[in-house]
C-alpha cells in the first residue's frame, strides 16, 4: 500500500470518528497499545537488550487497524479473535444485550456475599 493511501485511509478514519486517534473500544491511545505490548512510543521494545530483541520495532500499522467504520487496536481485535476462536460467540452477544438493556443488573447495588455465583446476579435478600 502506497503511503499516500496509508495517509488517505488514516484520515478519513479519524473524520470517522470524530477526529480521534483512539481504539473504539476500548479507548486506546495507539502510544497505550504500544506500551501494553512493551514497546515504547517511537516502537522500540522497552526492554530490548533483556530479551534480546534489539532488532523489533512496532509499526504504526502493527496496532491500530484504520480500514474499517470506526479505528480498533490490537488488543480489542486480539481479544475478539480469542472469543471467536473458542466458539462462545453467544456468550459475546448475550453479555452485550445486557450491557445494553439490564445495565443496572451488571453493575449491582449490593454487598458482594449476596451476590448468586451459579446465577452472575444479585441474591435474593430476604433468603
Amino acid at each position: 500500500m502506497s503511503i499516500d493511501k496509508r495517509f488517505e485511509d488514516y484520515f478519513a478514519a479519524l473524520e470517522r470518528a470524530g477526529n480521534a486517534d483512539r481504539c473504539y473500544l476500548c479507548r486506546r491511545a495507539p502510544a497505550e497499545v504500544k506500551l501494553f505490548f512493551g514497546f515504547h512510543e517511537d516502537g522500540t521494545p522497552l526492554d530490548s537488550a533483556r530479551y534480546g530483541i534489539e532488532d523489533v520495532v512496532l509499526e504504526q500499522l502493527d496496532i491500530m487497524s484504520y480500514c474499517g467504520v470506526r479505528p480498533v487496536c490490537a488488543v480489542c481485535q486480539l481479544n475478539l479473535d480469542a472469543i471467536w476462536t473458542s466458539g462462545d460467540r453467544e456468550t459475546l452477544l448475550e453479555l452485550l444485550r445486557q450491557m445494553e438493556g439490564e445495565r443496572d443488573q451488571l453493575w449491582p447495588t449490593v454487598a458482594p456475599q449476596e451476590h448468586d455465583e451459579s446465577t452472575g446476579r444479585a441474591g435474593d435478600e430476604t433468603s
